[in-house]
């Protein structure tokens, strides 16, 4: 099938772009309802942190399969089918009223938006050049980028219009419609057959021996991992207990931590590829921002309340500019492996994710059950975050200039 670029942009890149504003949207939904769900189902920090982390339990565990299914089965079939499963766990979440049934709902969520992003690199390495690969990863992260923002400001407008339930089960329809679109409309691009099961796992099996990719694989858990963590949840817990804002102003300050993610990835979309030319280094510049996004940490945390406006929209554009670290791994193996390789990185982040909020939840309620009053207690979840950062980069930094 020959298709002009007007056809690829509409029946290829938007669909796929939908898919990942929703996996965005899901993602960071519960910065802003979890509080809701606390206080309508009486969570405590715990119990919400495992709610809200079991997103990243189930995305995390589908990766490595991820991969497989991809060349097995191309990106329209296994996205779209995998958009189903979402949809059942917006309403299965939106039907809920245990702990259980919305935990449940959250991991279907998770589990069915695992494949919006490997897709998509999937399905642009197949219609486009690589030489458009750069600009297409930037405006689909923007596409994410969009959905962080929707689920910040925008959300909070609407949970005064309606109740959480209702704006789940809204989100449950809308995934449906995206993964029909992917159905009906995204083309299929004819290749040679994937490779089998065993040739497959062998390739993962390449990955995980790499010691380069052990040279990322921290960074991707502390720094990638942990500010989904931090985003997704605690920053809004951070901002109520520590500086003591209100849920506008906590809404308001969530969009500019969004706006300035999404300033990141349009950077990457637009000079990524420039910078390169002009013999910068992708791994400088990722360096300088980690560097910077550890330095931000360290300022909220050791000086809450002294700059915060600015210091969280800076977290914002260093973890879009993380993103690096994914095609700084790619570029050490084979074409052939680097999808697995990707899938094997994500893995690591969304376990990052999973394991730093759930127990960050677990060591603030336990702190606080010792009689720690709550502003220590989450002091003390944030130092410990800024600890496995700074021993992530160090790793990075000493690893590098041994090899």
């Amino acid at each position: 099938m020959t298709l002009d670029n007007r056809q690829l942009w509409l029946r290829l890149f938007l669909p796929f772009a939908a898919g990942y504003f929703l996996s965005y949207l899901y993602r960071t939904a519960n910065a802003v309802i979890g509080p809701v769900l606390a206080r309508d189902l009486g969570l405590g920090d715990n119990a919400l942190g495992l709610l809200t982390s079991t997103y990243f339990l189930a995305f995390g565990a589908a990766q490595l399969p991820l991969g497989m299914l991809l060349d097995r089965f191309g990106p329209r079939r296994v996205e779209a089918a995998l958009l189903l499963i979402a949809a059942a766990g917006a309403a299965a979440f939106a039907w809920s009223d245990t702990l259980t049934g919305l935990a449940v709902g959250r991991a279907l969520i998770g589990l069915g938006v695992s494949a919006c992003l490997m897709a998509s690199f999937k399905a642009f390495s197949q219609w486009f050049p690589p030489e458009r690969q750069a600009s297409l990863t930037g405006w689909i992260m923007a596409s994410g980028g969009l959905g962080a923002l929707a689920a910040s400001k925008p959300l909070e407008l609407a949970l005064g219009f309606a109740g959480w339930r209702e704006i789940m089960l809204g989100l449950a329809v809308t995934t449906l419609l995206v993964a029909t679109a992917l159905w009906w409309f995204v083309p299929d691009k004819e290749g040679p057959k994937g490779a089998g099961f065993a040739e497959q796992l062998a390739g993962v099996h390449q990955v995980f021996t790499s010691r380069n990719f052990w040279r990322y694989a921290p960074m991707g858990f502390w720094m990638t991992g942990g500010f989904m963590a931090v985003q997704g949840l605690w920053a809004t817990r951070w901002m109520s207990v520590i500086e003591h804002l209100d849920r506008t102003a906590i809404a308001a300050r969530l969009t500019w931590i969004s706006s300035a993610m999404l300033a990141g990835f349009l950077f990457m979309g637009f000079f990524a590829a420039a910078l390169v030319r002009r013999g910068v280094k992708l791994e400088h510049v990722y360096l300088g921002a980690m560097l910077a996004a550890i330095v931000s940490l360290a300022g909220l945390t050791l000086l809450p309340g002294y700059g915060s406006d600015w210091l969280w929209p800076v977290l914002g554009a260093c973890f879009s500019l993380s993103n690096i670290a994914y095609s700084l791994v790619a570029q050490t193996f084979p074409p052939a492996l680097s999808g697995r390789a990707n899938t094997a990185l994500n893995l690591l982040v969304f376990a990052g994710a999973f394991g730093l909020q759930w127990g960050f939840g677990a060591l603030v309620d336990l702190l606080q059950a010792a009689g720690w009053a709550a502003e220590v207690a989450y002091r003390t979840g944030f130092l410990t975050l800024l600890a496995g950062q700074v021993a992530a980069f160090a790793w990075l930094f000493i690893s590098g200039r041994r090899q």
